[in-house]
């Protein structure tokens, strides 16, 4: 396996201005394994991660005549880049129909990770103290916080305005760092 070559961040934003494809081969072999890491972070299926990196370095490609060293360090750019590239991803209707339609595998992970989390707020006693609350704050923690619905979800589920939602969440917790003494600083 060759060893990678170390490169000053003067070299590489020449090589990334020169635009030959051995320039950008050595753009992409500094890179793209931190590229790669901070992708991974937002899109967690590997192969989509991966088909956005190589979406990255194109976008990285066609731009790079853009980039500007007195406004940021190239790795910082590269990093906008990469991060920009998979929150468009994360927002992009085709994201957001295939996280409806999970297959059976990530299901089960799903339901696996719910059952551990009732049994671990369980054990530390906070399923007794949410139980103190009043049946309204109660009804709205369950479903925000231990089943995982979003606040207008939350809305639909109890057919209350989305309003009503948030106060009363807001409410529950305030009397929840009562019930617990915990101190915000």
């Amino acid at each position: 396996m060759p060893v990678k070559q170390k490169y000053a961040e003067e070299e590489l934003v020449s090589f990334l201005k020169d635009g030959s494809e051995q320039s950008f081969s050595i753009i992409y072999d500094s890179y793209s394994g931190a590229l790669f890491s901070v992708i991974s972070t937002i899109i967690k299926d590997r192969d989509e991660a991966t088909d956005l990196l190589q979406e990255t370095f194109v976008k990285v490609w066609n731009n790079r005549a853009s980039y500007d060293s007195s406004k940021a360090r190239l790795y910082t750019w590269l990093l906008n880049v990469a991060r920009n590239t998979a929150i468009d991803a994360t927002r992009s209707k085709q994201f957001k129909n295939n996280n409806k339609n999970q297959n059976i595998d990530d299901s089960v992970r799903l339901v696996n990770r719910s059952h551990n989390l009732n049994a671990s707020y369980d054990a530390i006693g906070l399923k007794e103290v949410v139980d103190k609350l009043k049946p309204d704050y109660k009804a709205v923690l369950d479903l925000l916080y231990f089943n995982g619905f979003t606040h207008e979800e939350a809305a639909k589920e109890l057919n209350i305005p989305l309003g009503t939602i948030k106060t009363r969440c807001r409410n529950a917790l305030i009397e929840l760092r009562e019930l617990l003494n915990v101190k915000i600083a």
